[in-house]
Formats: C-alpha cells, sequence, structure tokens
C-alpha cells in the first residue's frame, strides 16, 4: 500500500467550518434532542412548478443529452442578458459578456486561475463567503483581508488599504447584498470600488447572488449599472436563492468582455458546461412574470419579522436584514462566537453558525438564517428564552 500524501494547497485550508458543529449535533442528536438548523444558507421551500415543468419538457429532449457548450446556450445566454437589462437596466453583450456557470460558486472558485500568478495579491472581505479565499489560495495567491465592521456598515474601507497593498493587488472579490452580515451597498460604495480600482488597475468580482431576496421595497443594485464598472470588473449571479434552485447548480457571470473570456477558457479546460435541460429551465425562471418571486420575498419577510421580534425579546443586537435571509446577531457579553455557538445548540438544539469561521473579523457574531417555517422560528426563540445566556 502507498503512502498517501496530501498536497501543500489541500493541506493549507482552513479548518472546516461546520466540523466542531457537526460533531456537537452528533451529541445532542445521541440526547435525543430535536434539532432546529438555523445555520445554513440553503431555501426549504420547493422549486416554483413553471420551472420544475421546463425541466421535464427538456429531459425528454434527447437533444439535451450530449455535451453543452461550455461558455452555456445562446438562448440561456440571451435569457441573462433580458433579465441583466430588465432588472438593472444594464446592457450585455450575449457572444463576449455573459458565461454560464455550474452555479456561482464554481465561476468563483474558478476565477483566480486565469488571473492569479503565485504569490500575487488579492483583496478580500472579512467577514465574508469562504470560496474566493480558497480560489485564490488554491492559485498560490496571498490574501489582504479587508475588515467588514458596524461603524462602517459592514462595508470595506477602501481608504484604510495601505497603498503598497493596493498596488500589488491583481483582483478584489465583494459581496452585496452580502452574507453573512446581511448589509447592502449603496451607489456611492461602488462608485468608490470603480475609482479605487480605475487607480490601482484592479479587477474587482462582485457576488451578487442575493439581490432578488429583499424587503421592504427595497430593490439592490447591481455594481454593474455604475458608470465604469463593466471597465473594471465582473459580477457573478445564480439562480439558487432567487428561484429556490440550490440543488440544480445553475448561475452565470457577467461584465468585462476580456474576464469573461479568461473565464470561460479556464472553465473548457476544468468542466463540460451546464447540463441543457437545466439552462432551459432557467430561461423559464428568468423569463417568467416573477410573481414566483414577490410570493417568495412576502415569505421571507414575514419570517424575517416574526424572528426579529422574538430575538430582539430576548435582548439581541442586530440590524433587520433589508435582503438576503440572514441575521448577523452580536453574541452576548462573555461569551465567544464559538462559545455562543455552542451554548445554544447543546443547552436547546438550534444551530447557528459562528462569525469567527467566516474569517476573524467576524468573532463577536453569530450569523442566523430564516430558511425553516414560522413555527420552528417561533420554537427556536421558546428554546434559547427557556435556558437564557
Amino acid at each position: 500500500m502507498i503512502k498517501i500524501e496530501t498536497s501543500d494547497r489541500l493541506n493549507n485550508l482552513p479548518p472546516y467550518l461546520f466540523k466542531e458543529i457537526d460533531r456537537q449535533k452528533g451529541e445532542v442528536r445521541k440526547k435525543g434532542m430535536d434539532i432546529i438548523d438555523l445555520g445554513v444558507g440553503d431555501p426549504d421551500l420547493p422549486t416554483p412548478p413553471h420551472i420544475i415543468d421546463a425541466l421535464k419538457k427538456a429531459v425528454e429532449d434527447s437533444t439535451n443529452h450530449r455535451y453543452p457548450s461550455y461558455s452555456g446556450m445562446d438562448d440561456f445566454n440571451a435569457a441573462v442578458a433580458g433579465w441583466y437589462k430588465r432588472r438593472f437596466g444594464v446592457d450585455l453583450d450575449v457572444g463576449k459578456e455573459v458565461v454560464t456557470l455550474i452555479g456561482s460558486k464554481e465561476g468563483i472558485a474558478h476565477i483566480p486561475l486565469a488571473f492569479i500568478n503565485p504569490g500575487d495579491t488579492a483583496l478580500i472581505t472579512s467577514p465574508g463567503y469562504p470560496v474566493p479565499s480558497i480560489g485564490v489560495g488554491f492559485a498560490g495567491g496571498k490574501i489582504y483581508f479587508m475588515d467588514l465592521l458596524k461603524e462602517n456598515h459592514f462595508l470595506p474601507d477602501l481608504e484604510a488599504i495601505p497603498d503598497d497593498v493596493a498596488r500589488r493587488a491583481k483582483m478584489m472579490f465583494i459581496n452585496y447584498p452580502n452574507n453573512p452580515t446581511s448589509a447592502v451597498a449603496t451607489e456611492a460604495f461602488f462608485k468608490k470600488v470603480v475609482s479605487f480600482a480605475k487607480s490601482n488597475n484592479i479587477l474587482v468580482c462582485h457576488d451578487a447572488a442575493y439581490t432578488e431576496l429583499a424587503f421592504d421595497g427595497y430593490k439592490p443594485i447591481s455594481f454593474l449599472q455604475i458608470k465604469g464598472a463593466k471597465g473594471v470588473g465582473i459580477e457573478f449571479h445564480s439562480l439558487s436563492k432567487t428561484y429556490n434552485m440550490t440543488g440544480w447548480r445553475l448561475g452565470f457571470a457577467v461584465g468585462h468582455k476580456a474576464v469573461i473570456q479568461a473565464l470561460g477558457r479556464i472553465k473548457s479546460n476544468i468542466d463540460s458546461g451546464a447540463f441543457q435541460a437545466i439552462q432551459v429551465a432557467g430561461i423559464a425562471a428568468m423569463e417568467s412574470d416573477q410573481s414566483c418571486l414577490k410570493e417568495l420575498n412576502q415569505t421571507y419577510a414575514r419570517r424575517r419579522d416574526v424572528l426579529a421580534d422574538g430575538l430582539m425579546d430576548l435582548g439581541l443586537k442586530f440590524d433587520k436584514p433589508k435582503a438576503t435571509f440572514y441575521f448577523w446577531i452580536e453574541v452576548p457579553k462573555g461569551y465567544t462566537s464559538a462559545e455562543f455557538t455552542s451554548h445554544l445548540l447543546l443547552k436547546t438544539g438550534v444551530v447557528v453558525t459562528p462569525g469567527n469561521g467566516f474569517g476573524q473579523a467576524g468573532e463577536g457574531y453569530v450569523r442566523m438564517t430564516f430558511t425553516l417555517g414560522m413555527e420552528r422560528l417561533k420554537e427556536a426563540v421558546e428554546r434559547i428564552r427557556s435556558v437564557g445566556f
């Protein structure tokens, strides 16, 4: 039997965020306690029927059983461009400024391979979605973390980035509406990003996966709506959260044509594209009347309000989210993020995610989702109330 030695890039991966939580969940289950999982951002509601029907029909078409185009079906990319025009007023060249992804996670993980050489620097937010950091690390790059702080409304302070770091940086990853903080970006902030990127020749990658989950009349903007944005970057989007299609794995990137083409070249050497039948279903999703999305947001808004009322009554501090399905909650005094997470799980069976799992700047917070039904959310609050903190 040979000795197995894994690569440095694998050995250098940060600890799996949910490893310790999974261990504690096992303890709780052995005690027979019912677990309420508010830790993972996976929609509990089904994919709308008209999207499922489109998939059923497309699956029966044998022309969809062969290898798809690496960059996506022309019809799907055209549907993306049409959706962007209707939603954001952004014009896209279908043949050059759109690429289909097997979920936006795949594109975010792979794009550093197109631009980062060993030793190059990327700017990444902390706390943040872990995939950009992993992608840059796999490419051999170095990371400068931009801390997201409450006093800055969880937006990175671009002026605080040292001049020498800004000059060295090749890429910047941002994400608004934000996971995990649920913060939203303003037009003024995006304008600063465009100016900063131009001044320092930095490629901006904006993860916009949550723009369609918003409440109280708020409509998140696209980074590409800002004048000059298409000249400095691209935007990633996904059908996962918008249409409850997390398991379907379908997304896209749009923007700067040279960047889109480079990402397409990486993909053509790594994967064989998204299953065409799923792309056909994606077309049905984007070209429908969007009433399903209105209903979805109404459901999430009711859940958000119920959970917000309960958490405030418990004395927990947070900003009520205008978008996403996350609460970013300050841990009570006397606890670290991990300690408060363990307290809730072991004492109440309620699972939340420790903020430090998203980066050092996330210490002092936990993330809680509202992707469960109203009664389970109410029960979670009552369980926490019963044991206190």
